[in-house]
């Protein structure tokens, strides 16, 4: 073998091995590729500070002012069921009738029985006053006039009898014509005309009045000192409104009527009550609401929106934006402020919280975070804090 013939071996040989070499260099650079971590797109806002009153949430339940059970005071056949289910009805409208018949035959016969204790009265009378007169003249006995005395007595005694008789035969007679005792809703039918009921029969139906209407809530004893001190132990000055569990508001405020006298030692609450105007009927007894009462002087205060709060077993807690990665920050919140909620410690104003995007976030992980619309449009969102400038922070990891 030549030298020359040699060298060409060898530069075969080294462009073999750099051939094999390079899908494990290739490799290698995607495995590379593969394991940055790619930045996650999240929506931002920043954290504002607002006017707020002093405020405490808790949990109530709408009670109707007036609320009947209907039933019936006599047995009969309901005849007439008067009612539309779940419709309003005013004080005095009739809901059932019973079948009167045998009632207007009790009060015709307790009428004949007291015409008849009444005839024997007058009798008695006549014969009362002749014994007295024969007594007088001498002409009969003592015994006579005594005997015709108690007759008499005992003919005013069974006339009273009767007229209670008469009395009862016409109050039962008046039973068979249901009517409604209070104003409101009427609920449902629990007896259907035809059947036989009676006192034993249970609810005939239910009526609860609706305007105006009582939300009653628990409230700590403590959290009741520091309201009456803001209030100036005024209920007049306290604030309170309703929340639903979709998270809207009704529409009236409400004012705060009766605070119980004592405290539950079971739960150290005391029961507390506040009326409401219900002219549309939106709140409904027995309805689970928010009750949030609000007094004393506003004051600033750090604001963040309910869906960027997550909850663990270490607490309450957010996500935010720092130097193009998320960042968690635990926190401590107060009330409810519309869609926000007040944060009492862990956030400062013009933090960025990321809002939304938050299932794909983990701390330390690079974001690209976009401005929420309405916080995009007023300017509150830092340049330094959105799309463009996350992208650096994603490059920097690669390196």
């Amino acid at each position: 073998m030549t030298l020359n013939s040699g060298r060409g071996l060898l530069a075969a040989l080294g462009l073999l091995a750099m051939a094999g070499s390079l899908p494990t260099f290739a490799i290698a650079q995607q495995a590379g590729q593969e394991g940055t971590p790619q930045a996650v797109p999240v929506v931002v806002a920043p954290v504002e500070m607002r006017p707020v009153a002093g405020a405490l949430d808790v949990v109530g339940k709408i009670s109707a002012i007036d609320r009947v059970d209907i039933q019936a005071r006599v047995e009969g056949f309901l005849q007439d069921v008067s009612f539309e289910e779940g419709g309003t009805v005013a004080e005095g409208d009739v809901l059932f009738r019973i079948e009167p018949d045998e009632f207007e035959a009790a009060v015709t016969q307790a009428q004949g029985q007291l015409d008849a204790a009444v005839a024997q009265q007058s009798l008695a009378q006549v014969q009362l006053d002749r014994a007295q007169q024969l007594l007088d003249k001498k002409v009969d006995s003592q015994m006579t006039r005594d005997q015709a005395k108690a007759a008499y007595d005992s003919a005013v005694a069974e006339v009273k009898v009767s007229e209670g008789a008469l009395r009862s035969a016409q109050i039962n007679l008046g039973y068979t014509t249901i009517t409604a005792p209070v104003a409101g809703v009427v609920g449902r039918a629990a007896i259907t005309k035809g059947n036989v009921v009676g006192p034993a029969s249970g609810p005939l139906t239910t009526i609860v009045s609706q305007d105006p209407i009582h939300a009653l809530f628990q409230i700590s004893e403590t959290d009741f000192r520091n309201l009456r001190d803001r209030a100036s132990a005024d209920p007049d000055n306290v604030k309170v409104t309703v929340g639903f569990s979709d998270g809207t508001e009704y529409d009236q405020t409400g004012s705060i009527d009766f605070i119980d006298a004592t405290v539950n030692q079971s739960t150290d609450t005391i029961l507390g009550r506040a009326q409401f105007p219900n002219a549309d009927g939106v709140l409904r007894d027995g309805q689970l609401v928010r009750v949030k009462l609000e007094s004393g002087t506003p004051e600033e205060r750090a604001l963040v929106a309910q869906g960027a709060i997550i909850a663990d077993q270490g607490g309450l807690y957010v996500f935010v934006v720092e130097d193009g990665k998320a960042a968690r920050r635990t926190i401590k919140i107060g009330n409810t402020v519309d869609t926000d909620v007040v944060v009492r410690d862990g956030l400062a104003e013009g933090d960025m919280v990321i809002i939304d995007g938050l299932e794909r976030v983990r701390p330390g992980a690079p974001v690209l975070a976009q401005p929420a619309p309405d916080a995009a449009s007023s300017g509150q969102i830092p340049a330094a804090e959105t799309e463009a400038d996350a992208a650096p922070a994603a490059a920097d990891d690669k390196g």
